[in-house]
């Protein structure tokens, strides 16, 4: 093998000037945390992790041994910015280095889209996601609820869409920030608002498009939790088509725009007017087919002989029907004078014996007054005579009066006392 000499003099082989890159990579870079973007992650048959950490300017290889790779909460995907800890190794068999990863934590919107993952699992588990909680939408929602933010083109696009589509349905909004720190509390606000309010029949939670980052507030699980608390029916509407975040998933319907959101919840009257002339013009037919079905019945049944028979017997039968009644008439009259003659005689009778009895009822009181008079305890004063009472007691005789006492003297008029 040829060797090539410096001008010092020094030759290096190539397992030695390897072995001097791997003392010096792995000394110098023993524990170190590299940030970049995955590519390519692939996990072997005995499950290590490889993959390999970009940016614009270079390429790193990296591996995670098994051991390590079971203790991740979830294995990073492409695309994925992470921070990578560990340390370098260099491999001399294939005069490369890689870093030997010991810890993967993502980082920017890859630990955000960590973060949807784990509430999404989260919530999934506890059942808030189920097919079964999922409720149906009313067919003609007389007033739908939205909250969104007023100065968003969102709630504009809506409301010209319902405009258009179903007229007869009212908009109430909830003004909410819908990106930002505050958002996510005020969107549970405007939840909880028609939720308990019943001022809508139908509850539309969204807004347009934008950054992970920017449509955050409705992957917060405040926001999730409230909307499947809703009492009324939920429709998400967040983003584009493409997007999914997890108030899509607790809501009862998820719409791919605010716009489809509108088309989801009202029927389009075109539509409807169409059912309507389709429904008039089946209905007609069916009363013109009946009325003359009945029609032709009723001209066979006046072409029977059978039924010329029914019209004579009802006619014999209306005028005996007649002729009762006529005789039910005179027969009445008759009943009802002798009953007024009767009333007549009992009304006399009646007031003979009223009269006898006032007559002895008089008599009777004429002969109490006459004795109530003969018995008045003070006829006798009234005639000139008096009384004398001591100690409030009326003298009936002269042994039980008393001379030595004070007395009173009683005429009709007044009383004296006497000393």
């Amino acid at each position: 093998m040829q060797q090539f000499v410096d001008e010092t003099g020094q030759v290096f082989t190539v397992s030695t000037l390897t072995g001097e890159i791997k003392l010096l990579l792995e000394s110098e870079f023993e524990w170190v945390s590299v940030r970049g973007e995955v590519s390519q992650p692939q996990t072997s048959r005995n499950g290590h992790l490889y993959f390999t950490l970009k940016d614009s300017g270079a390429q790193l290889s990296c591996v995670m041994w098994s051991s390590l790779r079971q203790q991740l909460d979830s294995v990073p995907g492409h695309g994925d910015e992470v921070v990578v800890s560990g340390s370098v190794q260099v491999y001399p068999p294939h005069g490369r280095y890689q870093l030997i990863a010991r810890s993967i934590r993502a980082t920017g919107l890859g630990a955000l889209q960590q973060a949807f993952e784990e509430l999404k699992r989260k919530l999934q588990a506890e059942g808030l996601f189920d097919e079964d909680r999922k409720r149906p939408l009313p067919a003609y929602p007389r007033v739908i609820g939205i909250v969104t933010s007023a100065t968003g083109a969102a709630f504009q696009d809506m409301r010209n869409t319902l405009e258009k589509r179903y007229p007869l349905c009212e908009v109430q909004l909830y003004h909410a920030a819908v990106q930002g720190a505050q958002a996510a509390p005020e969107i549970v606000r405007g939840i909880r608002h028609f939720s308990d309010s019943g001022e809508a029949d139908l509850l539309i939670v969204g807004r347009g498009g934008g950054s992970l980052e920017d449509l955050w507030a409705f992957n917060e699980e405040i926001v999730a939790r409230a909307i499947a608390e809703c009492r009324i029916p939920v429709i998400s509407a967040v983003g584009h088509e493409t997007d999914f975040s997890i108030s899509d998933f607790a809501a009862d319907v998820r719409a791919a725009t605010p716009t489809q959101a509108i088309v989801v919840a009202v029927p389009d009257r075109n539509d409807l007017l169409m059912r309507v002339g389709d429904l008039q013009y089946t209905i007609e037919r069916r009363v013109t087919d009946q009325l003359q079905r009945h029609k032709d019945t009723v001209s066979r049944f006046l072409d029977n002989y059978a039924l010329h028979k029914v019209k004579q017997r009802i006619a014999r039968q209306a005028e005996m029907l007649a002729w009762q009644k006529k005789q039910m008439a005179g027969i009445l009259q008759q009943r009802i004078m002798r009953i007024r003659d009767q009333n007549r005689h009992l009304t006399d009778a009646i007031s003979a014996l009223t009269n006898r009895y006032l007559i002895q009822q008089k008599s009777q009181l004429g002969e109490l007054h006459y004795r109530l008079l003969a018995s008045d305890p003070n006829a006798p004063l009234k005639k000139g005579y008096t009384r004398i009472h001591q100690n409030g007691k009326w003298v009936r005789s002269g042994d039980r009066f008393d001379a030595k006492i004070p007395f009173e003297i009683e005429w009709v008029d007044r009383k004296t006392r006497i000393s």
